[in-house]
């Protein structure tokens, strides 16, 4: 394919003094393929063929093809020599190159963008400010919450008994089923992996060793923490967020009655109460997976599987999983609660607001997880 010659519009200009005025004919294209870059010699040009204070014209009678490159070239063109105090002015324009070069004037003043990078740290800083304002005002809450709770054991009669039961029935017995089934799955998963694994070794034996102290320590409360997090703190979130959109926290404050004491405490005493024992249940019906496995994929009976657990599982294992939940139950709780208080006045920042609680709880009780493991790992539990 033969290459196709560039042409030069500087040089294809016609620069002539007519009378009065000076008339400076275009050449017939002026495209990004041309080669504008040599525009500056046409201004030097006309500059010194057309003395100063005669009118240019600029006529674009030959102009046949102009693009925007072109366009911002010839504005750049016209505006330098007006620089000079010339009265500088364009004809021939059609209507469609007319609006072409009114286009390209409008927004060829425009202050340049500023660059990506100054643009990822401006979001980066509101982002992080974002977080702060977020973590401080959680934190007050969470401080609020313990404050009146505190002040409500101190004073039982403050204590919504009824409330707390209400909550106590959603978050603890209703949750029994799914949290039975997961644990359940999930101890077949152990026995099973580990079974196949350690079988390699010939040491079977272990596989009791490997489910209680995985599940008792570890599986356990994590999973049901995680479970109660997107099935009854989202629940907080969205039954607090549709209050708030539906007036109904305005509603109680009007009344006189403290939105923390009627919506926040008695969800969390009530999961303070479930979360400790779905654990238990979590862990006893997680082991008997476990054990089901195992008589199954190896030679270890029922039998030697319940003697040898306690022997080889200590009781502190099973304390240090269930110390974790009343912390794992106080994050759930007020996460949603405080996710619910976060929202607008619309349907969508409820949706937004219930997604977010389930988000923030399972990524604080993942790194309070990690927090106690390394705790444990130090003191030597």
């Amino acid at each position: 394919m033969a290459s196709r010659p560039i042409s030069d519009p500087a040089a294809d200009t016609t620069v002539r003094l007519e009378g009065d005025v000076g008339s400076v004919r275009l050449a017939a294209r002026w495209t990004v393929h041309q080669r504008l870059e040599r525009a500056g010699e046409l201004e030097r040009r006309i500059l010194a063929e057309i003395a100063g204070g005669v009118p240019i014209v600029l006529d674009a009678t030959d102009l046949v093809a102009v693009d925007t490159a072109g366009a911002l070239v010839l504005s750049q063109l016209a505006d330098g020599l007006r620089q000079g105090g010339r009265e500088v002015r364009i004809s021939g324009l059609t209507d469609a190159q007319q609006s072409l070069f009114e286009m390209v004037a409008a927004h060829e003043h425009e202050p340049p963008a500023p660059p990506r990078v100054a643009l990822a740290r401006e979001r980066a800083a509101a982002s992080s400010l974002r977080v702060a304002d977020d973590a401080i005002s959680f934190l007050s809450f969470l401080g609020h919450v313990f404050v009146t709770s505190v002040g409500a054991l101190i004073r039982p009669r403050q204590i919504r008994g009824r409330l707390v039961l209400r909550n106590l029935q959603t978050a603890g017995a209703d949750a029994l089923p799914i949290i039975g089934l997961l644990s359940f799955l999930i101890g077949i998963v152990i026995a099973y992996q580990g079974a196949f694994q350690l079988h390699r070794f010939g040491a079977d034996v272990f596989i009791v060793d490997l489910v209680g102290l995985s599940l008792l320590r570890e599986l356990a409360p994590l999973m049901t923490a995680i479970i109660v997090a997107g099935r009854t703190g989202s629940a907080y979130a969205a039954q607090i967020g549709t209050m708030r959109v539906t007036e109904e926290v305005d509603a109680l404050r009007v009344m006189g009655l403290s939105p923390v004491d009627v919506l926040v405490r008695p969800k969390v005493f009530a999961l303070l109460i479930a979360l400790p024992l779905l654990t238990v249940f979590a862990d006893i019906v997680g082991v008997l997976g476990g054990l089901l496995m195992t008589s199954v994929s190896t030679d270890i009976g029922p039998t030697f599987f319940l003697a040898q657990f306690p022997r080889v599982v200590p009781l502190e294992s099973f304390l240090v999983g269930v110390g974790k939940a009343p912390v794992f139950a106080l994050v759930i709780a007020s996460v949603g609660c405080w996710q619910g208080f976060q929202a607008s006045d619309s349907a969508e920042s409820v949706g937004a607001r219930t997604t977010l609680s389930v988000v923030h709880s399972v990524f604080l009780i993942i790194v309070l997880d990690a927090a106690f493991s390394i705790v444990f790992s130090i003191v030597g539990i």
